[in-house]
């Protein structure tokens, strides 16, 4: 059996809507220091052992170069109070890290103030998929705090009821 179907972007965008997804912050540190970060919606845990996320990058993105050379990075996942954040990394803003509040990993990654979670990660495989680039970052230090999250669910944000 064959299947030819076309999928209108429009609509795939819709039904994927449907999916609520937590919502992170993948900081690293290029090799001169300065410190790049993108919002990202598609990360999940991947494996216990070994313990193992996945992102998926835009190809586009200013984190992007700086994953395909092989820097570690640090995953942030955002307390459902810290919406501006999420925009602010997910926007063009030039310095996205100006007057926020954050501390160095062992990595050497941003470590974003008040958020749920910090992991950092080693890169252990890339993948192309598609515009993305999948990133499986093995996780080597962590942190968690008590909250709520901040989600994403047909394509605004969303927070769960206390």
């Amino acid at each position: 059996m064959n299947f030819e179907m076309t999928i209108d972007p429009d609509s795939f965008r819709a039904a994927l809507g449907r999916f609520a997804s937590g919502i992170t912050v993948i900081t690293s540190r290029r090799a001169d220091g300065r410190d790049v970060g993108m919002t990202a919606s598609a990360f999940c845990s991947l494996s216990l052992d070994p313990p193992l996320i996945l992102v998926c990058v835009e190809r586009s993105a200013s984190l992007h170069p700086v994953l395909e050379i092989g820097l570690p990075f640090a995953v942030n996942i955002l307390e459902s109070s810290q919406e501006a954040i999420s925009r602010r990394f997910a926007g063009t803003e030039l310095d996205r890290f100006d007057g926020l509040g954050f501390s160095r990993g062992q990595t050497g990654a941003a470590l974003l103030d008040d958020v749920l979670a910090h992991l950092e990660c080693r890169i252990e495989m890339l993948h192309p998929g598609g515009d993305h680039t999948i990133c499986v970052g093995r996780v080597e230090a962590m942190n968690v705090n008590r909250g709520l999250p901040l989600l994403y669910y047909r394509g605004g944000y969303a927070q769960l009821e206390r």
